[in-house]
């Protein structure tokens, strides 16, 4: 009987690592059948080889959700200068908004939907992104999650916990990753940031983090109309500058406490353009209390200048990023404070589509800033800071 059988065989049936001294064939034939053997698997090898290099070869397949949104021109924008992403179908409930971005962006009449199911149906993407208003992000998922799709929405992931739930839910019945995209997830300085006080420990424990985000507002800076009418709707936004930029700092510092939740959480708000938002804030402070750390994240409409600053203080030291690129650093013993030109970040976590690519196609897991596990947790601060500004009281959030 031969002592090492194989289940690959020949013609014969003879197993053809059956190649043992003593199988009771001639030295000549095993060796013809070794290297027949060698040869065969090879082949596989390399057909392996070039199945795996022509998917990845392939440009990613991106479907569009929805076009309320006004930084999905800065998505398409930057599709159409890549060769590695094809935007596949475009959607949105709106027949005239579907057409307009159709037309600018050459997108054939037959990848333009006005219902997401058929979409999904018919162009079958390898993920969705999504750029809708706040409010329908839990429709998108639990679409995509039915066809076992990757999503990514804009941020932030939702306008309360039951729409956030719905999302964690979906994603876990389709066995789906959902990320959550942030300008500032890309930015390298934060990513220095994060190498000093996480990776490197040179700064001691996080003692405050203060995050500055906000611009002149939505009017002012003359955002697409269908735009402007879900970021001044209380229940398609959430709220106003509070959600759409007080989610930036609560993204960066749950980030930053490793995922710690805050004890408490107080906030102001304030509308100081009536005139132009009627119905939601334009001027919001909030305060996060952790066991051993402060957090303060300013969000505004009322601001000269766009602006999106965070600065995180240690023990023995303490960064400051203004923009994406700029960095000022004083740790231990340094006497004066350091500017630092941050290195790049890696190739997958460069921007938003590399990230999605990179988690569509299963080189990487979501994590951190983009991770669903963070962002249901920034709900969780923003909606209580929504409650404390109505209540004009601290929010001790429940111990999970």
């Amino acid at each position: 009987m031969p002592q090492c059988a194989s289940p690959f065989t020949d013609e014969t049936g003879i197993g053809l690592q059956s190649c043992t001294r003593g199988s009771g064939l001639p030295l000549a034939t095993r060796r013809q059948r070794r290297r027949r053997y060698t040869a065969k698997v090879m082949r596989t090898i390399g057909l392996w080889l070039l199945v795996a290099g022509l998917c990845a070869a392939q440009p990613l397949r991106v479907a569009i959700a929805g076009l309320a949104h006004g930084h999905v021109s800065g998505f398409l924008n930057g599709a159409a200068k890549r060769t590695d992403v094809k935007i596949v179908g475009i959607y949105d409930p709106e027949a005239s908004l579907v057409a307009s971005y159709g037309k600018r962006y050459g997108i054939a009449a037959e990848a333009q939907f006005t219902d997401l199911g058929r979409m999904l149906d018919a162009v079958k993407p390898e993920a969705v992104a999504t750029f809708t208003s706040t409010y329908d992000h839990a429709g998108v998922v639990e679409a995509a999650a039915a066809r076992h799709i990757p999503v990514m929405t804009e941020k932030p992931l939702a306008v309360d916990m039951a729409e956030a739930r719905r999302i964690r839910e979906a994603a876990a019945r389709g066995g789906i990753p959902v990320i959550v995209n942030y300008e500032t997830t890309w930015y390298r300085s934060h990513g220095e940031i994060a190498k000093i006080f996480k990776e490197q420990r040179a700064a001691g424990e996080i003692r405050r983090m203060v995050a500055m985000d906000g611009h002149q507002g939505p009017r002012e800076i003359h955002v697409q109309p269908e735009f402007f009418a879900w970021l001044t709707d209380p229940e398609k936004n959430g709220a106003g500058a509070m959600f759409d930029f007080g989610c930036y700092g609560a993204n960066l510092m749950t980030w930053m406490m490793d995922s710690q939740r805050p004890l408490k959480v107080t906030a102001i708000a304030q509308t100081e353009k009536p005139q132009i938002y009627p119905r939601v804030d334009d001027e919001a402070t909030i305060l996060l209390e952790y066991p051993k750390a402060q957090g303060v994240i300013e969000a505004s409409w009322n601001w000269p200048f766009n602006r999106k600053d965070f600065e995180v203080y240690g023990e023995t030291g303490y960064a400051i990023a203004t923009g994406g690129d700029h960095l000022r650093v004083r740790l231990g013993a340094q006497k004066e404070e350091e500017s630092r030109t941050p290195g790049p970040l890696p190739e997958d976590e460069r921007d938003s589509i590399s990230y999605l690519t990179a988690v569509a196609r299963g080189r990487m897991k979501p994590a951190g800033l983009s991770s669903l596990e963070n962002n249901l947790i920034v709900t969780e601060i923003l909606v209580a800071a929504r409650e404390s500004a109505r209540s004009g009281k601290t929010v001790t959030l429940p111990v999970e």
